[in-house]
């Protein structure tokens, strides 16, 4: 099983929450993650032992960063997430419904049906919302318009 179908959607925000704080000088603290998920610091703690134990995050006095594998998944969660939104797109859905469609499934479809999707779907730039989509990580065939 692929390390983003582990993931509860909690550990996924919890992973956005820390991208969103660190910094080059600091880890995000506790508290700011746990305000970003609307929780207690405790129970923000509860996701992110896990992480840890996946080595997506690394904690060093009381801060929390992305390890490269980490930023690796959030990476994959968004390209995972914006194929998804495009190809409910083209079956007719609005914008937001697409998005929400696109939860639904998004930590659940493995990189290979990604992948498939994406060459179906002949490699689109950008999401319904307009944000880019990664590139597939093999682009044989992205030639055709």
């Amino acid at each position: 099983m692929e390390t983003l179908q582990r993931l509860t959607r909690r550990q996924v925000d919890t992973l956005r929450a820390i991208r969103a704080h660190e910094s080059l000088e600091r880890g995000a603290a506790l508290k700011e993650i746990a305000d970003d998920l609307a929780m207690t610091p405790p129970s923000a703690l509860g996701h992110l032992t896990p992480l840890e134990e996946l080595r997506l995050v690394s904690r060093h006095r009381g801060k929390s960063r992305l390890t490269e594998k980490g930023r690796t998944t959030l990476v994959e969660y968004q390209r995972h997430h914006r194929v998804a939104e495009t190809l409910f797109g083209q079956l007719g859905l609005a914008p937001s419904e697409s998005c929400t469609a696109a939860r639904e499934i998004d930590l659940a479809i493995s990189h290979r049906t990604v992948e498939e999707i994406c060459r179906a779907q002949r490699h689109p730039a950008a999401c319904p919302h307009g944000q880019p989509i990664a590139p597939c990580s093999d682009r044989r065939g992205a030639g055709a318009p």
